[in-house]
């Protein structure tokens, strides 16, 4: 007994106040059973440090808190670093798709915001990015809205990723093409 709730205190003490999180949808829903019917709840919760970490979990349960606390709890067991430029926007313009959810996610200047809706809304805030412009296509599901957000993010690269992988320097990454000259 004892050592159950030292296992209880560590859990809680792990619970780090650096993530912020967003309930995203709850959804009721029923099973009919012989005595009439069962209902339970699914959370989508998306949790994130606002410095480029990022995740997002479902749980389900019979009461509404519950749910959230596992949607929680999965959401940080799965969350993934994404590189960000000046720690305020993308690195490059990317696509993400899940089933028939397809997102597209732009770079922005300074001073624009976060132009997006609903649920990735939620992930660019958890994210903490300030400045994207992004467009849902397809599916209107937040599941799929929130899954197909996440592919785009994971394919994300900074220059400095791309150069290692390339076995290259970040300024040759960064270097735009000379325009070649036409002798007349």
């Amino acid at each position: 007994m004892a050592e159950r709730e030292n296992r209880r205190d560590r859990r809680e003490r792990d619970d780090n106040p650096e993530f912020a999180d967003r309930l995203v949808a709850i959804n009721r829903v029923s099973k009919t059973v012989k005595g009439g019917k069962r209902f339970g709840f699914a959370a989508l919760v998306v949790v994130g440090d606002q410095k480029g970490r990022v995740g997002f979990g479902k749980g389900k349960a019979k009461e509404v808190p519950e749910a959230i606390r596992k949607a929680t709890e999965q959401a940080k067991r799965q969350m993934i670093r994404v590189p960000l430029r000046e720690g305020r926007t993308l690195h490059h313009d990317m696509e993400g798709r899940h089933g028939a959810g397809k997102v597209v996610m732009r770079t922005a200047v300074p001073g624009t915001g976060i132009i997006a809706g609903g649920p990735m809304r939620a992930v660019f805030e958890m994210l903490g990015l300030q400045d994207v412009v992004a467009k849902s296509l397809g599916s209107q599901n937040p599941y799929n809205m929130i899954r197909a957000t996440f592919d785009g993010l994971r394919n994300s690269a900074s220059p400095r990723q791309v150069a290692q992988r390339r076995g290259k320097k970040v300024a040759d990454i960064l270097r735009k093409p000379e325009a070649e000259t036409v002798d007349a």
